[in-house]
């Protein structure tokens, strides 16, 4: 019996190019090729469909890798996801991991370690290189201080959840425009929220702001 893999690239060439390497593993067969994560997803409606592992990129139009990833976690639990991206970013790869991929390979990775770590993710659950593991390591020993908003920051959230524009912040708290975007991007990433609606609903949830 054979694993069943899907792998799921925006490259063609790429897509093709990572199909043939798992083509050639012995105890691996290639169920199918995606070029984004809705492509899946609706290849995922017809129950013979659902492979073993999914060999996932990250940044992906229509729906990229992260997005996805959540949502097979939610509605297909039974499903591996290993991530194979280009993406270096450590905060990248902790976003995907919180996603709930089982792992995360680059994509300049020797074709050995692409074939051990479908092998550990199916035996073990999981495979994490001596990288991931550090950063998931560091990701759990974090200080509060580094999540902790200080006095400024709460007073900018509280001016971004009125109709203010960020020049009009800028011009209320005395700082240059470029200084309140730094405010706003360090906000942003600190709560890992996207958008000014998602940092207003959560001013809302811990007491900030009171529409």
């Amino acid at each position: 019996m054979k694993y069943r893999i899907v792998v799921v690239d925006d490259h063609t060439l790429l897509l093709e190019a990572i199909g043939g390497l798992v083509r050639g593993f012995e105890n691996f067969e290639v169920l199918y090729l995606c070029k984004n994560g809705q492509e899946l997803l609706d290849k995922f409606k017809i129950p013979a469909n659902v492979p073993d592992v999914v060999l996932m990129d990250i940044n992906m139009p229509v729906r990229n890798g992260i997005e996805t990833t959540k949502i097979l976690a939610e509605k297909y639990p039974e499903v591996k996801v290993l991530a194979l991206s280009v993406e270096e970013n450590e905060s990248t790869i902790l976003k995907m991991l919180r996603a709930g991929a089982k792992g995360y390979l680059m994509k300049d990775t020797e074709k050995s370690v692409l074939r051990e770590a479908l092998e550990q993710v199916m035996e073990k659950g999981y495979y994490h290189t001596n990288t991931i593991a550090r950063i998931l390591v560091g990701s759990l020993t974090k200080s509060h201080e580094d999540t902790e908003l200080k006095e400024r920051e709460v007073e900018f959230i509280q001016h971004a959840c009125t109709e203010m524009t960020y020049k009009e912040i800028a011009d209320k708290m005395c700082l240059s425009p470029k200084t309140i975007e730094g405010y706003r991007d360090s906000i942003y990433e600190k709560l890992n929220i996207k958008n000014r609606i998602g940092l207003m609903l959560y001013a809302i949830r811990n007491n900030l702001f009171t529409p």
